[in-house]
């Protein structure tokens, strides 16, 4: 796929009462510190139809003025060197491209190496937080590649953002200046120094080297409503409640990934699992709430407990822990990130990229998510998905764009174990 760069410019913030505000240093939260230091990338597609280049420019203006951490940059306070937010109205960088072919013809099913050249150049050191690339086809369609700095904020504040724009495209928003404040008295009530944190030996080398993608795929598995239902009931056979989808299909993949990788019965497997204190109805922050406010659930268990015990059993270690993560537990840990202690001990945050997971999972779960809701007045985009992150084990979830109910997981692994992955991937058992 041969993609022709028309432009690229800044686009600034465009505010209803004329003169901009004055440039404000807004520190990290202590969520934002914990985060992932990555480009989020996604990718839309619109058939044709589209709306102009110029509308979802002025769209873009409109909605950054309420947004304007994602106009900003990242730095320091001159003033005593803390790590902010730079509110400077910089602006975000739109690209505007074009490639001499139907989408139709193009557009790969699932995220491949092709789906980077849909996004601005993401090489060497970024300035903007925001990177937009619009690239027009043939037959008219649209292409949105959108990429954002995950520090400034988590899924669930950027698909918010994404809606706000589509609404203003077509035609508000909290946004935080407090810091995340301890209790009077602070209590630190779980072990946050081994889940957020970790103390790193000082000559370890972690994170992501780019260097393994060359033996890594992405599969596409796409999980039917019927499928699904078979899943939950297999799951959920036996006293209590029944499971949610979500808990089943990461059940499911766990036990799938497991298997596929050949591990040995004694390997612990664990999963990083992001909880959204939004939804915990914690720290008196509304669903609104723009920046981080993600920690994680880390589920447990052994290769053959996972493989020889049913289902159910994967679905119930992952339910639990997740219970656990409640708002005193949100509460816990904004006591141990303000207490000092971080400094103090060295740690650093233990949300690292890297090139596996092996024998772990990561799981990001955009379900529930409004993605397809970005409509700049011509209609939903008739598909969304993740873009190429060749990371082994880190999994997406997304909802089908098929739109019956179905499932979209979008699972990377290393080549060799792809078939005995395809081979038990739909099965319930």
């Amino acid at each position: 796929m041969e993609v022709k760069v028309l432009s690229s410019k800044l686009v600034k913030p465009a505010y209803n009462a004329g003169a901009a505000p004055a440039t404000e240093y807004i520190p990290l939260s202590i969520f934002d510190r914990v985060t992932f230091r990555m480009q989020m990338a996604i990718i839309y597609a619109f058939a044709s139809l589209a709306p102009s280049t110029a509308a979802i420019e002025k769209g873009l203006a409109a909605v950054l003025s309420q947004y304007r951490a994602f106009a900003g940059q990242l730095g320091v306070n001159p003033d005593d060197g803390t790590p902010s937010f730079i509110l400077n109205d910089r602006g975000a960088r739109l690209v505007e491209a074009s490639v001499d072919a139907d989408m139709v013809d193009m557009a790969p099913a699932k995220p491949t190496p092709d789906l980077l050249k849909l996004h601005p150049d993401l090489e060497g050191e970024l300035e903007e937080v925001v990177l937009l690339l619009l690239t027009r086809f043939r037959c008219g369609s649209l292409a949105v590649g959108f990429t954002s700095n995950h520090v400034v904020a988590d899924g669930h504040a950027t698909s918010n953002f994404l809606v706000a724009w589509g609404r203003a495209t077509r035609g508000p928003v909290h946004h935080h200046k407090d810091l995340f404040k301890p209790r009077s008295s602070p209590r630190v009530e779980h072990d946050h120094l081994n889940r957020e944190y970790y103390k790193p030996s000082p000559n370890a080398v972690v994170g992501h080297h780019g260097d393994g993608a060359d033996n890594i795929v992405i599969h596409k598995a796409h999980f039917t409503k019927d499928f699904i239902a078979g899943l939950r009931a297999s799951a959920s056979k036996g006293p209590g409640r029944p499971f949610s989808r979500f808990e089943t299909i990461l059940a499911h993949l766990w036990r799938t990934m497991t298997r596929a990788r050949d591990l040995s019965p004694e390997e612990t497997s664990k999963i990083r699992l992001s909880v959204d204190g939004r939804q915990r109805h914690c720290l008196g922050k509304p669903a609104e709430y723009f920046g981080n406010m993600v920690l994680w659930a880390f589920p447990r268990a052994t290769v053959g407990d996972l493989l020889n015990r049913p289902l159910k059993h994967a679905a119930q270690v992952i339910h639990d822990e997740v219970a656990r993560v409640d708002g005193a537990y949100f509460q816990s840990f904004v006591d141990f990130a303000t207490s000092g202690a971080t400094e103090k001990e060295g740690l650093a945050p233990s949300a690292v990229c890297k090139d596996a997971m092996c024998p772990d999972v990561e799981v990001d779960s955009w379900l529930t998510f409004p993605f397809y809701e970005l409509d700049f007045g011509t209609g939903s985009p008739s598909y969304f998905m993740p873009s190429y992150f060749p990371t082994e084990g880190m999994l997406f979830l997304t909802p089908s764009y098929v739109g019956d109910g179905s499932v979209d997981a979008f699972v990377p692994v290393f080549e060799h174990n792809l078939q005995a992955f395809k081979e038990c991937c739909y099965s319930a058992e």
